[in-house]
């Protein structure tokens, strides 16, 4: 970001190649979609352009990028419009996966594989919008407690917090929907 902020445009091309992929997996999670991540991806790098002038590295660049990602995302989420969700268009979540043969699964497996991925979907959803980001940013994108607090500007104590608040939710809806049965997917 510094060599940006010095006039170096390829800089920004590096850091686009380096924080886009995991920025739009974080966004995805946050938002449940793909194509309103996709968005967020590209208003955070404009805003990343446009802050050049300003930019003061107080904090890692990481840091800095998933706070603006995440406060894109809040927003986004607050949208009156996002609270009638969309249905797939096609009808298939998560499908499209194709394994090499030799490592198929049984069509059993497979049903019940995805049945676990729609819980664990539904259950992320359903976690406050801090614990999700919290969980995602430590869990799933390795970022430390350290950064994490600097990303959702809380302490570090809040963030262990917020993960494990998180994680014990997950682990008690997951088990409610183990000890209920499978749910009935609509057709």
């Amino acid at each position: 970001m510094l060599a940006f902020c010095d006039g170096d445009a390829a800089a920004f091309e590096t850091l686009f190649r380096r924080w886009a992929g995991p920025l739009l997996r974080y966004l995805e999670r946050m938002l449940g979609e793909a194509g309103a991540a996709e968005e967020l991806v590209q208003e955070a790098f404009l805003r990343v352009h446009r802050a050049r002038a300003s930019y003061r590295p107080e904090a890692r660049f990481s840091s800095w990028l998933y706070r603006i990602g995440t406060n894109l995302a809040l927003n986004e989420l607050r949208r009156p419009a996002r609270r009638a969700p969309h249905a797939s268009v096609d009808g298939a979540e998560g499908e499209g996966v194709a394994l090499p043969a030799a490592e198929e699964p049984g069509s059993d497996e497979l049903v019940d594989a995805r049945r676990g991925v729609r819980a664990l979907d539904r259950a992320l959803r359903e976690l406050p919008e801090r614990q999700r980001a919290a969980l995602w940013l430590v869990a799933v994108e390795g970022h430390s407690y350290a950064e994490v607090a600097g990303s959702l500007e809380i302490s570090e104590p809040a963030v262990k917090a917020l993960v494990h608040r998180a994680r014990t939710s997950l682990a008690a809806k997951l088990e409610a929907q183990d000890a209920n049965g499978p749910r009935k997917e609509a057709s």
